[in-house]
């Protein structure tokens, strides 16, 4: 899919005008624990916020900035979940206080902590282990339980991404993007920018949930740094309960890594194979990208100065596809290698052009590898299960509500600047109209208490905060 010149325009106007200049705080404000944290008015679907101190300060600022929104992404979650795996939420509660918790480092335990303490303030009545349980939502229901019933169930495909350097790249140095994938009603709720400046680490900004210390679906800028996002590994099967839960190993590689090597080594440590994805990494300092494939028994790092990597959901060490998944690398049909084959058309077609425009173009684009067609589908890098009579077997059904939800892209300057855009909804401005499409398809009519329109937004610029001030 290509830009045409109006809507390019329209683009650009969004991205210029969408930095925001904040204002000293007020003086005197009742709540010290609040006085360095900010919350932006909402910005094209996207709420922005700032979070800065020691671990239950962030918390604290985190439950009390983003309440409302906890409260309704916790009750969404609870029904995705007991929909998915038939499971209640007092069995997420449990998994979270008993196989979570004792293996949660104290730095985490504050900061989850401290989320409590803010949604009590507002009197949103959650406790501690609906806040451990909403973190780990995408380890618990499709890795724990199926490993708990053994009974291995293919794990949904969840996003598109790549990262590129050297002379595949316009300016030489590292440019990335990446859309999420996953239910449209989880999806809706996927739109917060934060910005987190911790005491001990690296300041962080980054995507993510309300309630969630960690992105969820990794899209990382650090200040060290280091560029970083993911894709799943398709019909991965495999836990390790005696392990560290994965949002918070993601998050402390996020916050402490300096390098490759090191995000390497914090992720791969006490590894419990939940959430098993392809890391794609990049270190602007050096202009080094990597794949960091981790499965629970198979570990796969890859690094180039000059090629790509690219995320489609599609496992690539040969071992790791015989020995922990399902998956098929020769089915053409299936979503990840249609998806992987038009990463493969892109990068050779655009090599030497790759810029931030090109990456937003990428994540919209709609062209089916199968058929040759553009035809919005869930073979399409920008992915719209709902408009596909197949669905995705093994996840959603034909015409489910689930795709791409939201994008981000960057290169090496703005992540020197600590910047990245984001559009929420599908980059490409379809829209999807929860009403319209449950008139169409009475079968999801359950969802609707939880069903949102998602619109296609206008990609927005997002920094660092500078003098923030306080719109809560």
């Amino acid at each position: 899919m290509r830009l045409g010149p109006i809507l390019a325009a329209a683009v650009a106007v969004a991205i210029a005008g969408s930095c925001w200049a904040a204002a000293p705080p007020p003086p005197g404000h009742p709540n010290p624990r609040l006085q360095a944290a900010l919350r932006q008015p909402t910005k094209n679907g996207w709420i922005f916020v700032h979070l800065e101190g020691d671990p239950a300060t962030i918390g604290y600022q985190h439950g009390y900035l983003l309440a409302p929104e906890i409260a309704d992404t916790q009750r969404t979650i609870a029904a995705v979940l007991a929909q998915d795996t038939k499971k209640d939420w007092a069995f997420f509660r449990s998994a979270a206080e008993q196989i979570l918790w004792p293996r949660i480092e104290s730095e985490y335990r504050e900061e989850l902590q401290g989320i409590v303490e803010g949604l009590q303030a507002r009197r949103v009545k959650l406790d501690l282990w609906d806040i451990v349980a909403l973190n780990a939502w995408l380890e618990l229901g499709a890795y724990y339980v199926p490993w708990l019933q053994k009974t291995p169930v293919p794990v949904p495909e969840r996003c598109s991404a790549f990262i590129a350097t050297g002379s595949y790249t316009k300016s030489g140095e590292i440019v990335f993007g990446h859309n999420a994938w996953t239910g449209y009603a989880e999806g809706a709720r996927w739109n917060i920018i934060f910005d987190i400046q911790p005491t001990k680490g690296f300041r962080l900004l980054m995507d993510g949930m309300a309630g969630l210390i960690h992105s969820g679906d990794d899209f990382v800028i650090s200040a060290s740094g280091l560029m970083i996002t993911e894709t799943t590994i398709s019909h991965f099967a495999g836990f390790d309960p005696s392990g560290i839960a994965e949002f918070v190993r993601a998050r402390k590689a996020a916050q402490y890594a300096d390098s490759i090597d090191s995000f390497a080594r914090i992720i791969v440590e006490g590894n419990n194979g939940g959430y098993a994805n392809n890391w794609l990494l990049g270190d602007r300092k050096t202009g080094e990208i990597a794949s960091l494939e981790l499965g629970l028994k198979n570990v796969t790092l890859q690094r180039t100065t000059d090629g790509y990597f690219a995320g489609s959901n599609t496992p690539v060490n040969p071992k790791l596809i015989a020995e922990e998944t399902t998956f098929d690398p020769a089915d053409k049909s299936s979503s990840p290698n249609a998806r992987r084959i038009r990463w493969e058309q892109l990068m050779a077609e655009h090599k030497g052009k790759i810029d931030v425009a090109l990456a937003r173009t990428f994540l919209g684009d709609h062209l089916d590898s199968l058929t040759g067609q553009t035809d919005p589908n869930e073979r399409t890098l920008c992915g719209h299960i709902d408009l596909s009579p197949r669905g995705l077997p093994g996840w959603v059904g034909p015409y489910a509500p689930a795709g791409a939800v939201q994008a981000k892209v960057a290169d090496a300057k703005m992540a020197e600047q600590m910047r990245l855009e984001a559009s929420m909804g599908h980059s490409c401005g379809l829209h999807f109209r929860a009403s319209a499409f449950l008139r169409r398809r009475p079968a999801y009519r359950p969802l609707r208490p939880h069903l949102k329109d998602l619109p296609g937004q206008p990609w927005t610029m997002f920094t660092t905060a500078t003098s923030p001030d306080r719109l809560y």
